[in-house]
């Protein structure tokens, strides 16, 4: 008997031994980090808002120290590259002053039911211009071509428009360029950011016109709001990037991101009024002469009975399309006809309509915006006006694509992963996250910049495609930005 049981015994513990063998997970050591044939000993990073570390409706410090850049620049130390210099702003409210008055507003914080502008007064003054070189020239507001003008930066063209107060807090000299300061730091590795985004950006939030529809000096509308001519976009990239390479730096650059992947023209939809059918009845009063017009332009041949059927403005209980202006329509002002129509899916409502769509003119309660009184264009950027700016983009990204793979850059497809955040979501460690305004983690409050989990994820797909296209090992040693480490809203509170 004690035998068998000194037996079974034996087997038993054999079997747990085999069990625990099983059990046991071997954990392979990561590599060691490499740089492959990249040099990140001297890294500049060169664009617009998105360089800058732009969120939330402004710049501040918390918001640069959580820039895309500045987050490359901790994984490059990690290889022999050195700190990131940023012209850092004065405090964590956000704005500008020029010459002690207010020309940008400070930042934004979610109030528990939107996004609201913070109180408080900036500190940071233009006209303290800071001692550089930047190692990151990140300018809100820049075009592609005001990378190359001279005077971007002189401090008494700011009040005319004429310079941009946020270069003109860091340029060398008040005749300097963005790309020769950048180009004088002869950079070893560069990264060449949205470059051609304010170049259709601009447009689309002024709802196709060169307008400020708020008033005030806006980082993503400065200056004119055309939209780039293609063929000057592709002369002024060829100059950047053949300057930038000069030295045998190499780089990244990136596509240019489709606006309808934005919650700036995502968030407030089409058919956003409310109506009984009392309040329905006495629109439809109110524009029956308008709609009796346009069987009269239909009957006389000045339009054809698709258009006056598009133009033809009916409410019902229920939600309803608001009004709008549109241009693109045929003139009937001869006929004493407005170019009315009421909003479809394809029009975009620009997010600051919001807070327009619904409020009365003078007080008249009859006269309301977006319903009985169409929105003017400012407030719509219209389906005809949003193909231009696709036209423009893709026209854009095929030079960005072609320019990367005949200089051997690296290149980042922004406009890709916009797109993928805004159908099913983007993964990001334990989160996925997409363009939902507020709680979507990607974009910021304001609707067009990332948070600062956002530009982290940013950051990695640089790492990804620096890794491609150099040999480069960051992604495979796990020398990456963490998601935890990174806030999707930053507090009101902010020191």
């Amino acid at each position: 008997m004690n035998t068998k049981y000194i037996l079974l015994i034996l087997i038993f513990i054999g079997f747990t031994a085999c069990e625990s063998d099983d059990d046991t997970t071997t954990v392979e050591p990561l590599p060691a980090l490499s740089a492959g044939n990249a040099d990140f000993s001297n890294f500049v990073s060169l664009g617009a808002s998105f360089t800058a570390g732009f969120t939330d409706g402004a710049l501040f410090m918390a918001s640069q120290e959580n820039s895309f850049p500045n987050i490359l620049s901790q994984q490059f130390a990690n290889i022999g590259g050195g700190s990131l210099s940023q012209p850092l702003m004065n405090d964590n409210v956000g704005g500008l002053l020029f010459a002690g008055n207010q020309i940008a507003n400070p930042r934004l914080f979610f109030n528990g039911a939107g996004p609201q502008v913070l109180p408080g007064v900036p500190t940071t003054e233009v006209t303290n211009v800071q001692s550089g070189p930047f190692n990151n020239m990140g300018v809100p507001g820049a075009k592609s071509f005001h990378l190359l003008a001279n005077g971007y930066g002189n401090p008494a063209g700011v009040p005319v428009g004429a310079a941009n107060p946020y270069f003109a807090r860091m340029a060398s000299s008040a005749n300097a360029s963005m790309l020769e300061d950048a180009a004088a730091q002869n950079p070893t590795f560069f990264t060449l950011s949205e470059i051609g985004g304010n170049d259709v950006l601009g447009f689309a939030t002024s709802g196709g016109l060169g307008v400020d529809q708020a008033g005030n000096f806006d980082p993503s509308t400065y200056g004119s709001n055309d939209i780039t001519d293609p063929i000057v976009f592709a002369g002024t990239l060829d100059a950047i990037v053949t300057t930038l390479t000069s030295s045998g730096a190499k780089g990244v650059i990136t596509s240019v991101p489709y606006v309808t992947s934005l919650p700036y023209f995502t968030t407030v939809p089409y058919n956003a009024v409310p109506l009984d059918a009392a309040n329905a009845g006495g629109l439809n009063a109110a524009f029956a002469a308008y709609n009796g017009g346009l069987l009269a332009a239909e009957a006389a041949t000045f339009i054809s009975s698709e258009e006056r059927a598009a133009r033809t403005i009916v409410f019902a209980e229920g939600q309803n399309a608001v009004t709008l202006v549109d241009e693109s329509l045929t003139d009937l002002s001869a006929l004493g006809l407005p170019n009315y129509r009421q909003a479809t899916a394809n029009d975009l409502m620009v997010l600051t309509s919001s807070t327009f769509i619904g409020t009365t003119v003078g007080g008249d309660p009859t006269l309301i915006n977006g319903l009985s009184v169409p929105l003017a264009d400012q407030w719509v950027l219209t389906e005809t006006e949003t193909q231009s700016v696709i036209n423009a983009t893709d026209a854009f990204n095929v030079v960005i694509e072609s320019t990367a793979t005949e200089r051997g850059l690296a290149f980042v497809d922004l406009k890709a992963i916009l797109q993928e955040a805004s159908t099913t979501g983007i993964s990001f460690d334990d989160y996925n996250m997409n363009t939902s305004l507020v709680f979507g983690g990607l974009v910021s409050l304001d609707g067009v910049h990332l948070t600062a989990r956002g530009y982290a994820l940013m950051a990695n797909k640089f790492l990804e495609a620096i890794d491609a296209t150099y040999g480069s090992n960051f992604i495979a040693a796990d020398v990456v930005a963490k998601a935890d480490n990174y806030v999707v809203q930053y507090s009101p509170e902010l020191p």
